[in-house]
C-alpha cells in the first residue's frame, strides 16, 4: 500500500513540473525570471506553509515532545552525515566544486515542499504530520545557513551563530511556533490566505524545478555517472542506514517511519539555491537537483517497500 501511495505521490508532483517546463521552452517566460518565482516561493510560501502547517495541528505535552525529540534526530543525522561525507570527500573539494556540491547533496532532501505531500498521503490520519516534516526542515535549514555554504565557499565567514537565527526560514518558525505553543488559531480570513499560500507552495517548487529543467542540456543531465552514485546513495543507501540507526532509538514508530522517508525525499532545490547563494557549483547543483528529482519516481516507492 505505502509504495502505491508513495509512486502515485511523487507522479503527482512531477506533473507540476510540466507547466514550467513548457513555459521555458514555448518562451512564454524568459529564463531569467525564475529567480523572481525562486523569491516568491522562499519569501511568501514557505512562511505561509510554516503558519499552515502549525495552524491545523494542536498543541499537547506529548507533540511538543515528540517534536522536540525529531528535532534532534533530523540535526544530529544531517550534521553527522555532512561530516562524514565532507571528510570524506574534503581531498578533492579543494581543488574541484563539483565534491562540494556532491557533498551537500549526499545529505539535503526535499523535505518541505517535496516531503509533505507525501507524508501527508501517507499517513492522512496524523493531523501533525506536516508540522513534523516542517521540524526536520528547520533542522536542515539551520545547517544550510551555516555549515552547507561553508561547506561550498570554504569561508568561514558563515560560521557565525546570528545566522541561526536571521533567516526566512528560521523567523517563520518562530512565529509560527510561538502561536502553536499558546494554542492561538489565525482568524478565519487570514488562515484560508495562509492555507492558499501554502497548498501552492508545492506545485510552484516543482514548477520552478520543471523551468529549469528546460534550460539544462541533455548531456548535462544525463550524462555524468558521478551525479548517478551520489542520487544512489543519497536516496537508497543513506535512508537505508538511518532506518537501522532510528530502529534501535526508544521512540515510537511514527518517528521513525518519517525520518527514514524524509531521507528519502529526492535532493533538496536548497542544494541550488545555496549553490547560487554562494555563487559556485550551480551548474552541478542543478543537474544532481534535477535528475534526483526524476529519480524519485523510482527510488521513493521502491525504498517504501523496506516498510512494508
Amino acid at each position: 500500500m505505502m509504495f502505491v501511495t508513495t509512486a502515485s505521490s511523487v507522479a503527482l508532483l512531477l506533473m507540476y513540473a510540466v507547466p514550467g517546463f513548457l513555459m521555458i521552452k514555448s518562451k512564454l517566460v524568459d529564463k531569467t525570471s525564475i529567480p523572481a518565482f525562486a523569491k516568491f516561493l522562499l519569501y511568501v510560501c514557505q512562511p505561509c506553509l510554516t503558519f499552515y502547517s502549525f495552524d491545523k495541528a494542536d498543541f499537547s505535552p506529548d507533540l511538543l515532545l515528540g517534536l522536540g525529540v525529531f528535532f534532534l534526530i533530523a540535526l544530529g543525522a544531517q550534521l553527522g552525515l555532512l561530516l562524514l561525507f565532507y571528510f570524506i570527500l574534503r581531498r578533492e573539494g579543494a581543488e574541484d566544486v563539483r565534491y562540494r556540491i556532491f557533498n551537500i547533496a549526499l545529505v539535503l532532501g526535499n523535505c518541505g515542499f517535496f516531503g509533505i505531500p507525501v507524508v501527508e498521503r501517507l499517513f492522512p490520519q496524523r493531523s501533525d504530520a506536516a508540522v513534523y516534516c516542517l521540524v526536520f526542515t528547520l533542522a536542515m535549514n539551520l545547517l544550510c545557513w551555516t555549515l552547507v555554504l561553508y561547506i561550498i565557499t570554504r569561508d568561514k565567514q558563515y560560521i557565525k551563530p546570528l545566522r541561526l537565527i536571521l533567516n526566512p526560514s528560521t523567523i517563520s518558525f518562530v512565529g509560527a511556533f510561538i502561536l502553536f505553543v499558546l494554542s492561538v488559531k489565525l482568524p478565519s480570513l487570514l488562515s484560508e490566505a495562509v492555507s492558499l499560500g501554502g497548498k501552492i507552495s508545492t506545485p510552484l517548487c516543482m514548477t520552478i524545478l520543471g523551468m529549469r529543467l528546460a534550460t539544462v542540456k541533455g548531456k548535462e543531465l544525463f550524462c555524468h555517472l558521478g551525479h548517478y552514485v551520489v542520487i544512489l546513495i543519497k536516496q537508497m543507501a543513506v535512508p537505508a542506514v538511518v532506518l537501522l540507526a532510528v530502529w534501535i532509538l526508544p521512540v515510537d514508530d511514527f518517528i521513525r517511519q518519517l525520518s527514514f522517508i524524509l531521507f528519502a525525499c529526492p535532493v533538496a532545490s536548497n542544494v541550488l539555491n545555496f549553490a547560487e547563494i554562494g555563487g559556485q557549483g550551480q551548474a552541478t547543483a542543478s543537474a544532481v537537483v534535477l535528475l534526483g528529482t526524476l529519480m524519485s519516481i523510482v527510488s521513493m516507492p521502491l525504498m517504501m517497500l523496506l516498510l512494508g
